[in-house]
């Protein structure tokens, strides 16, 4: 239910402005706010029980809202589907929602609501790592369970053992990005240009420490702001200083004006990206066949042909009207793993912490969990490459030295 401001009578006018400027404060703090049980029935209905609350919160506004509305719906969806299956031993999920607006104060004020007034059971975050990070610890001192769902920096799982990845952290991705660029294309010589954040600067130590392991000469290493406009002067540097090969560490934005620089100069290069870039509605509808040839490293193989895979985005693209992207696959994966941990181990907190790092071999929409270590995941690493502005898989890298963290 969203927080809304009643109207009141004059009878009790000086009672409701106190009340009103009470409710602002509450909502300023802590952003729009639902709650939904998705269930084809009343949540708890059939006489299973009360409904099981998983808080969730996501960058449902501000700069990085596609992403937040890509979890959020994802998150809704895989709740509609294990509730119509039945839920967890009889009992229906029910997400209690909110927007964090992409900011780390706000994300500390939900996890504090979640914890001692929503009084969750265990929490998805569909949110980046920043805002993650800020609200760990309150849920790891909560003792309530987190997986993050795309948030990739290793710091996150470090926070205690109440707190997971669904995402494989930036360190692995970024060796990752450096064996396809290297190894699978061939780049020698090889300039990285990555955001400059805790997503980027991850992604960056993973990408030199593989790339000078397989013996490459990394000829610059450039940091990018948020809304940068214009690449193309750094990638004119870099190719004067003897790159061959390019690792692009970007988000969707960034990553629209990096291919127009790219463009511009007529590069041909072989260019590796990351799944910042994995949007559908910010990344691949408006660049289409300009990025083609580009080659990311991601979780979510859209040309699996596993059925969980098919039938959610069949099922994404029906309720919502687009294809899903990483962001709603990783998220729709958390809600599965979660389930699953409820039904083997129990629905008490400390029960479905057991069950999240007791999980092996686990089937998802983002490839196969082999296990959980300390909280990080291990699974393979997917490479998709464009082709006719669409994304399709090119390779996976699944070799333990490199997957695992």
């Amino acid at each position: 239910m969203r927080i809304a401001h009643a109207a009141w009578r004059k009878a009790s006018f000086a009672a409701a402005i106190a009340l009103v400027a009470a409710l602002a404060l509450v909502a300023a703090a802590c952003g729009s706010s639902s709650s939904t049980s998705s269930s084809p029935n009343p949540a708890g209905s059939s006489g299973g029980g009360a409904p099981i609350k998983i808080g969730f919160f996501a960058p449902e506004s501000g700069f990085a809202a596609a992403d937040g509305a890509s979890a959020h719906d994802s998150a809704q969806l895989a709740v509609k589907d294990i509730n119509a299956a039945g839920g967890v031993n009889g009992r229906q999920l029910q997400l209690v929602n909110y927007d964090d607006a992409s900011d780390p104060k706000q994300a500390v004020t939900i996890a504090t609501r979640l914890v001692t007034q929503d009084k969750v059971t265990a929490v998805v975050s569909g949110s980046y790592s920043d805002q993650t990070l800020a609200a760990a610890p309150i849920f790891q001192r909560a003792s309530i369970p987190v997986l993050a769902a795309y948030a990739v920096n290793p710091g996150i799982p470090a926070t205690g053992d109440y707190i997971f990845q669904q995402d494989f952290n930036g360190i692995v991705e970024g060796r990752a990005g450096a064996v396809a660029l290297i190894s699978n294309l061939a780049a020698k010589k090889v300039a990285i240009i990555a955001i400059k954040n805790d997503f980027g600067t991850s992604l960056v130590q993973g990408f030199t420490q593989e790339a000078k392991a397989l013996g490459a000469t990394i000829v610059a290493t450039d940091y990018s702001q948020f809304g940068e406009k214009d690449f193309a002067p750094i990638l004119s540097r870099d190719k004067s200083k003897g790159a061959t090969g390019f690792y692009m560490a970007q988000y969707y934005s960034e990553g629209q004006q990096f291919i127009n620089g790219w463009n511009t100069l007529g590069f041909k290069y072989p260019l590796v990206g990351t799944e910042g870039i994995d949007s559908t509605t910010q990344f691949f509808e408006p660049v289409g066949a300009k990025a083609d040839g580009l080659v990311f490293t991601t979780p979510f193989n859209r040309d699996s042909t596993e059925p969980v895979v098919q039938n959610y985005i069949k099922a994404y693209t029906a309720a919502y009207g687009h294809a899903p992207d990483m962001v709603g696959a990783t998220t729709y994966d958390s809600l599965l793993v979660l389930a699953q941990a409820m039904k083997t181990k129990g629905t008490s907190p400390s029960q479905i912490r057991d069950g999240i790092a007791a999980t092996t071999n686990f089937v998802g929409v983002t490839g196969t969990i082999q296990k959980y270590i300390n909280g990080q995941v291990v699974k393979a690493v997917d490479l998709q490459i464009i082709k006719g502005g669409v994304p399709h898989q090119y390779a996976t890298l699944d070799d333990p030295q490199l997957i695992t963290p």
